[in-house]
């Protein structure tokens, strides 16, 4: 694997954990509105799946810089991403509803 795919790969993996947390970090709706009572969860989610299209945007934009072109996914490959999303949520989730309350 040459130096620069490598680097494309785990820039995009440390931009996909850092977005996957970022709704249960921040108090902000969208990350930019005030919500001067907080967020309820469903917003949390919300942001969440957002933020799960925009890093897949990042993510085809690299392909296609890589390769030239987007090779075509089944609904299986979304599946396993969206999976692999929610785990990288898993310490933002926690911190927000388990460890701060402790």
């Amino acid at each position: 694997m040459s130096e620069l795919l490598a680097s494309y790969i785990y820039s995009l993996i440390g931009v996909a954990l850092l977005a996957a947390n970022l709704p249960w970090l921040s108090e902000r709706r969208l990350l930019v509105l005030s919500s001067p009572n907080g967020k309820r969860i469903w917003w949390r989610w919300l942001e969440w799946l957002i933020l799960y299209f925009v890093v897949g945007g990042i993510a085809f934009g690299m392909e296609r810089k890589l390769n030239g072109e987007i090779f075509p996914q089944g609904w299986e490959f979304y599946a396993v991403t969206a999976c692999l999303f929610l785990v990288l949520a898993l310490p933002g989730f926690l911190w927000r509803y388990e460890w701060r309350r402790a």
